[in-house]
């Protein structure tokens, strides 16, 4: 078995970490914060109460997606978690929307480190390090600390289902390293955590999602869109869509049945049209072959359908995988 095997193993069953500290982490303070989020993005904030989290959509006048965010609700503010370098445009973007509210963003992304724990045996050992104290929730957060460091622990379904992202004072993330390392948890390459997310079908904003797709094509609806919560940036075409019915493609899981993985931007076609672009690709140790998150055409996206591919055929399938 390869180490990357050996590593998502350990981020599933066992306990597997990796040192992400780096993404962009914003926090909102004020007394407006949930009132301006709440109003530039597709899911409903102000539902949330302190310990809560959700995904959402940023989007634009368009309806366009300018980001695929985590919102964490604390009792002192909300922070927004998403990949690397999106910070330095996300706050400006945010920020001219913010006229008399009282609301400030803080970039985060330098001042914390954040250490992803995954695996069946990562929850029972937060749950005895906290007296059972961890978001039982499938996104939320919760406030402790591990011996003399002070962490947010927040609950993420990203490399697994039983996973977390652990937040400290970037000074400390070597001592939180070094208890993990007292646990027997497993040290992860980002290399395997990017697998594991692929599996769970959790896509990344400016690889799987940018700026020219709609929310609905990212396939994430019951987790980050409510059709219910009114008025806000982009609404309008997010409702529209919503009452036709469908998109034109989708994001979706595709099992090759070659040994080669296709390469990210690769394009699937028949008879001159596309069937799928994939968006990220990798060789899945769970299912013992290529796996590709890639937008599949409309009408082509059902669970089972075959297509056909130079890299072999193309399965779509349900993903997270079992």
């Amino acid at each position: 078995m390869s180490d990357i095997a050996l590593q998502c193993r350990a981020l599933c069953d066992g306990i597997g970490f990796c040192d992400l500290s780096g993404r962009a982490q914003i926090e909102l303070t004020g007394a407006d914060r949930a009132k301006v989020l709440h109003g530039l993005c597709t899911n409903d904030i102000k539902r949330l109460a302190p310990g809560d989290g959700c995904e959402a959509f940023l989007t634009n006048v368009q309806g366009k997606t300018t980001g695929y965010v985590n919102v964490f609700c604390t009792q002192q503010s909300l922070i927004i978690d998403t990949n690397p370098g999106l910070a330095a445009e996300m706050i400006p973007a945010l920020d001219r929307y913010i006229i008399r509210e009282d609301v400030t963003l803080v970039d985060r992304s330098h001042d914390w480190g954040e250490v992803l724990v995954s695996g069946s045996r990562a929850t029972s050992l937060f749950e005895s390090q906290f007296a059972g104290s961890i978001p039982a929730q499938r996104i939320g957060i919760t406030e402790r600390a591990i011996g003399d460091i002070q962490v947010q622990l927040r609950r993420l379904p990203y490399a697994s289902s039983e996973c977390f992202l652990v937040c400290c004072d970037l000074s400390q993330v070597a001592a939180l390293i070094a208890w993990l390392r007292n646990f027997d948890a497993v040290e992860c390459s980002c290399e395997a955590v990017n697998v594991a997310r692929i599996e769970m079908g959790v896509p990344v904003y400016g690889q799987d999602v940018t700026i020219d797709n709609l929310p609905q094509e990212i396939a994430r609806d019951a987790f980050a869109i409510s059709f219910t919560k009114g008025c806000y940036l982009g609404q309008e075409t997010v409702a529209r869509i919503d009452a036709l019915g469908h998109v034109n493609r989708r994001l979706a899981g595709l099992k090759f049945s070659c040994e080669t993985v296709p390469p990210a931007g690769t394009k699937i076609t028949a008879d001159g049209k596309q069937l799928a672009q994939i968006t990220s690709s990798c060789f899945s140790p769970r299912l013992n072959a290529p796996l590709a998150l890639a937008f599949v055409r409309r009408g082509s996206d059902k669970p089972g359908t075959v297509i056909a591919s130079t890299f072999g055929n193309a399965e779509v399938v349900v993903l997270p995988t079992e």
